[in-house]
């Protein structure tokens, strides 16, 4: 018997190993989208409420998974902005009201949000004055209950004309907060009247009571730049800030369209990357791709967001955009190692036939804490007028060079055409998507539309979320080591204790 003891313990010795050493997989992880979507907003449900939800922006509290915010501005029919928050991982939400400065300040607009590391809440927000609506203020407000209430405003050193404000919070630093934003002076309709117009960036190591000089973000040698996003790196006093260089585009950044729908600017962008190493004080620019072939015509104070999202363990910087190279928008990816200096060729991300008339647009980014990396955009590809959208969701499990099929997200189709701006053939369904990765779920919140019309211009905020499967089975390496040594310990008498574990596993 003893020789047939020692076989046994080699072939489980051989299974053993094959389940340590395998790195391959009979499937690879699964992604469904769970359950129906949800309404963020009460007035989803409310007839009587037309009210125009874009842009959210979706967070999550770094010492309470289960606490969840979104930030949203509202178009009409008046400029408003609006936080709602979740306690229970966004099956409930709640709206939290933003308490308004003190005096005549104008209409809050443009709201943004960022949880600390200590898991205090800050929403930035603007307020617009005048007849134009012009920015007049930026202000910051803190919560230290997960945004069940908000402290009063704090004035920030912004100043007037300040456009497209993102607020950026260091995962590293529980006080230390960033606002980037687009420095604009003389406006017109539709239009920056003169070019030039820096992106900046600014710092506060104090929860917003004092602040840092502003810095100049972009070249003195970019005259038409817009959408600064901004992400913490990994490396110390590293700060990331994304935006758009629309080069010659006066048909954009002038107006020259008037308001109007109709064909896009015939030439092309860059997407440009600034890097800090010292906590914003000093930049470097990087090209990220200078061919984006523009797909829409936008008015220049609410432009379409480019994506970024860094991976905090690797290092490695992710962005996303819509370009129209191929005939019709898609959604691409670039990619950038930590400490190199060459980006990736971009990643066709969307699953479509190329040049099939369709638009996938309007990415967003998102990195699980296990390197996953998600990708949410708007999606016309179950509709060959081009007009109702769905929202659709793909993953990479190899740092964005390949991508999983795509899973819709949202359980019914909406109009892409309303929103403000719907009767100059130019609707405005907002500036970004929101999307959350974790190990296991991804949640995004999006422009719905089902609730309105073109004539009532009404959008909410729609929640869906993706489950992914459990960790990936075993290799048939593995499986053929265990049933090898399983068989073996049968014969030897030993077959009940393995028989147990064989039907454990089949009742998991």
């Amino acid at each position: 018997m003893l020789p047939l003891l020692v076989v046994a313990v080699a072939l489980i010795a051989a299974g053993i190993g094959a389940i340590i050493v395998s790195s391959s997989y009979d499937t690879p992880r699964e992604a469904r989208a769970l359950g129906a979507n949800i309404a963020i907003n009460d007035g989803a449900s409310n007839p009587r409420d037309l009210s125009a939800n874009n842009s959210p922006t979706l967070i999550r509290n770094p010492v309470d998974e289960n606490n969840l915010a979104t930030a949203a501005r509202i178009d009409s029919p008046a400029y408003s902005c609006s936080l709602h928050v979740s306690f229970d991982g966004g099956g409930r939400w709640t709206q939290t009201p933003i308490p308004a400065p003190p005096g005549d300040t104008g209409a809050c607009f443009a709201p943004d949000a960022a949880f600390s590391a200590d898991g205090s809440l800050f929403v930035s927000y603007v307020t617009l004055k005048g007849r134009a609506n012009a920015p007049d203020a930026v202000w910051i407000s803190r919560s230290t209950d997960g945004g069940k209430t908000l402290q009063a405003p704090v004035q920030t050193p912004l100043g007037r004309r300040a456009f497209q404000v993102r607020l950026t919070a260091d995962p590293t630093a529980p006080k230390r907060i960033f606002l980037t934003w687009v420095k604009a002076d003389e406006l017109g309709l539709y239009q920056f009247s003169n070019t030039g117009n820096p992106i900046m960036a600014v710092r506060s190591d104090d929860g917003g009571v004092n602040w840092t000089e502003p810095s100049r973000v972009s070249s003195s040698s970019r005259q038409r730049v817009v959408a600064p996003s901004a992400a913490v790196g990994k490396e110390p006093g590293e700060l990331n800030v994304l935006y758009l260089d629309l080069g010659d585009d006066a048909l954009d950044y002038g107006g020259g369209h008037r308001g109007q729908g109709g064909p896009p600017y015939d030439g092309t962008w860059q997407l440009v990357l600034a890097r800090s190493t010292d906590n914003g004080a000093t930049w470097k620019e990087s090209v990220v791709d200078d061919a984006i072939t523009p797909t829409e015509r936008f008015v220049v104070f609410t432009p379409p967001s480019p994506a970024l999202a860094v991976d905090r363990d690797s290092g490695e910087v992710y962005v996303a955009f819509q370009d129209g190279r191929d005939g019709d928008a898609d959604v691409r990816l670039w990619s950038l190692p930590q400490k190199a200096d060459t980006w990736s060729a971009p990643v066709r991300v969307n699953d479509t036939a190329k040049g099939d008339g369709t638009a996938q647009y309007l990415p967003q980014l998102s990195v699980a804490s296990d390197g996953r990396l998600d990708v949410v955009y708007y999606d016309r590809r179950a509709d060959r007028t081009n007009v109702l959208n769905q929202v659709s969701m793909q993953s990479s499990f190899d740092a964005g060079k390949t991508f999983e099929p795509h899973v819709t997200v949202s359980d019914r189709a909406f109009s892409s055409r309303i929103g403000t701006g719907v009767e100059r053939k130019l609707p405005d369904i907002g500036s970004r998507l929101g999307l959350l990765s974790t190990d296991t779920r991804a949640y995004a919140v999006w422009t719905d539309t089902r609730g309105g019309s073109v004539k009532t211009a009404k959008q909410d905020l729609a929640r869906g979320v993706v489950a992914f499967n459990d960790p990936p089975r075993l290799s048939s390496a593995a499986k053929t080591g265990l049933l090898a040594g399983g068989i073996v310990l049968i014969l030897l008498g030993g077959g009940v204790a393995l028989r147990q574990a064989i039907g454990r596993k089949r009742a998991a």
